[in-house]
């Protein structure tokens, strides 16, 4: 896909003096509740209302959306707001669906962006449209499926295109209900600096603590908008209740929140200086938690070794170690002194674990 500048259009078109703002419910459960949040949210910085019409469970058995009827309670939330609209489409009866009630921007969601054949038919019922089409990462981190399904709704003639960033499903348990590997969207950004980048700070989080903070690494590295879950009465929605905010504290963000804009040359030094030093921050945070995950195997082969009463330091290990890091660090353009330098430090930390683990 070409690097096209147009598909900034329909974002500038907004003519907002601050990141985009989505808001709205996980799902639509009444119409007075889509109303309710709809007018709460009518004199704030959201600009477009969310809900989700269809929601795809992990499991049976949960809350899977109201259906269609829900796309009538959006019209009229649009109708009585004057706000925009989007929803989750997943397949091409809900394209046509959507679009017979005026949604304004469909949203390709996280397992869906997973399959390319999905998102081809999907496509395909949208080819030449003038509707707005973000898609969302996959579930697995993967740029190249991700950039690829953007790729399939641009050749299908589909103008108005832009990515939302909702994190990366793990096995390990993490802070984040997904992990966010801001480091997949750092490379998307660069390689295709006009389109559109959103944060889903809801569903990396899962958990409405911690929403503030993603919202603001968001902007210092330059995402173009926010899509945050807000209830009226978040803890009795049904569904993904320990994520969504009231739309009182979303207002609360945006005021706290610092944007930063690119105006003259000194600005917009000081912009991108800031933008490549939260790059650093996000990297250096990943950086503890693979040494931390690290020194967790480290206390386990101290506690084998205890159990068969083998000795802590193994030379041949640590410098068959050594020379497979020399070696990658050449490739990486790091100095053997500094690997060296590193590693003695890591295993040294090893050693150190280790011992407290004979000592008990």
């Amino acid at each position: 896909m070409e690097n096209k500048k147009e598909l900034r259009g329909w974002l500038d078109d907004f003519n907002l003096d601050h990141p985009l703002v989505i808001a709205g419910p996980c799902s639509a459960e009444t119409e007075a509740q889509v109303l309710h949040i709809a007018h709460q949210l009518k004199d704030s910085d959201v600009s477009v209302l969310r809900a989700g019409i269809w929601k795809p469970r992990t499991r049976p058995g949960n809350f899977e959306g109201v259906g269609a009827l829900g796309l009538k309670w959006l019209q009229k939330a649009k109708q009585e707001t004057g706000l925009k609209t989007t929803t989750e489409v997943a397949s091409a009866i809900h394209v046509d669906l959507a679009l017979k009630h005026d949604v304004d921007i469909l949203w390709i969601g996280a397992r869906t962006t997973v399959s390319p054949f999905i998102v081809q038919e999907i496509a395909d019922a949208l080819k030449g449209t003038d509707k707005t089409v973000l898609i969302k990462n996959p579930v697995n981190p993967d740029l190249s499926l991700w950039l690829g399904a953007v790729e399939r709704f641009y050749t299908a003639d589909v103008a108005n295109l832009g990515v939302i960033h909702r994190g990366f499903s793990t096995y390990e348990k993490t802070r984040y209900r997904n992990n966010p590997e801001w480091q997949i969207a750092i490379d998307l950004q660069q390689r295709f600096p006009d389109l559109p980048l959103i944060l889903d700070p809801s569903h990396i989080a899962g958990r409405r603590d911690i929403i503030f903070d993603l919202c603001q690494t968001a902007l210092d590295l330059n995402y173009d908008g926010l899509m945050v879950e807000t209830h009226h009465a978040p803890d009795d929605a049904w569904s993904d209740a320990a994520q969504q905010i009231t739309p009182e504290r979303l207002k609360e963000i945006m005021i706290e929140l610092t944007i930063r804009k690119e105006e003259g040359s000194e600005i917009e030094f000081k912009n991108k200086l800031n933008t490549l030093r939260t790059q650093i921050d996000v990297i250096d945070h990943q950086l503890i938690e693979t040494l931390g995950k690290r020194m967790k195997v480290a206390d386990d082969i101290g506690t084998l070794k205890k159990e068969k009463n083998v000795a802590i330091l193994q030379t041949k290990r640590w410098n068959e170690i050594l020379g497979k890091m020399i070696l990658e660090g050449e490739q990486h353009q790091l100095s053997e002194e500094f690997i060296l330098r590193v590693f003695k430090a890591v295993h040294q930390e090893s050693i150190n674990h280790q011992e407290r683990i004979f000592r008990k």
